[in-house]
């Protein structure tokens, strides 16, 4: 049985199912679970192995972090580091080549690009909840795919995803921004608690582990 969202604001409050949701998630949920946000961004290169008993990811860089400060515009003359207040010329300001740098981060999401990205919000999962994650719309109408699977019983931690362009389209995405749901169910005739080595949000494995 599905959990609505009466049942999950109220397991939010008393057992932190989700933490660090967005307003609107606390306030006025859409549909029978929550939107999650975009919050790290990863690149991977390297090598993978993923043997019988043992198994190593690859080799991962952050190159986004999400700021939740509000986002702030700033103003200079290109080609230096003169900010444009300081032109007091309402004519050479006309004719200044003016660069904006916008604070709050975005990245350019290119055909055949792929990265590892993970939720803003973490999830603490009881021995009775299992969730599963399915990509807003609007992220495959604009050529993303999302790799995702079921979150299960007695995880805690951030969720890590793959994400791909698999369309013509060159894609920006703002981090912060609603690009899963998820869902969450109730687990009848009990099951076996999570665990995993990715337990706690970890994003990748260093070197072969063996698999539990």
């Amino acid at each position: 049985m599905i959990l609505g969202p009466k049942k999950l604001l109220q397991l939010v409050k008393t057992k932190k199912l989700v933490e660090h949701l967005s307003d609107r998630e606390l306030t006025n949920p859409e549909g029978a679970g929550f939107d999650l946000r975009l919050g790290e961004v990863y690149k991977i290169s390297g090598s993978a192995f993923l043997g019988e008993t043992h198994r190593k990811t690859a080799d991962i860089e952050l190159i986004a972090r999400y700021n939740s400060k509000p986002r702030t515009h700033n103003l200079t003359v290109r080609g230096t580091n003169q900010p444009l207040t300081n032109i007091h010329d309402r004519r050479q300001k006309r004719e200044a080549n003016v660069k904006r740098t916008d604070s709050n981060n975005s990245i350019v999401i290119k055909p055949g690009d792929f990265y590892l990205v993970k939720t803003i919000e973490s999830v603490n999962m009881p021995d009775n909840i299992t969730a599963s994650i399915t990509p807003r719309s609007t992220t495959y109408r604009s050529g993303l795919f999302i790799r995702a699977g079921n979150v299960p019983p007695g995880y805690c931690g951030g969720l890590t995803f793959g994400l791909s362009n698999e369309g013509p389209a060159t894609v920006i995405i703002e981090l912060g921004a609603r690009f899963v749901h998820i869902q969450f169910s109730e687990v009848k005739g009990g099951g076996n608690l999570y665990r995993g080595q990715w337990q706690g949000g970890r994003v990748t494995a260093r070197r072969k582990e063996k698999q539990v």
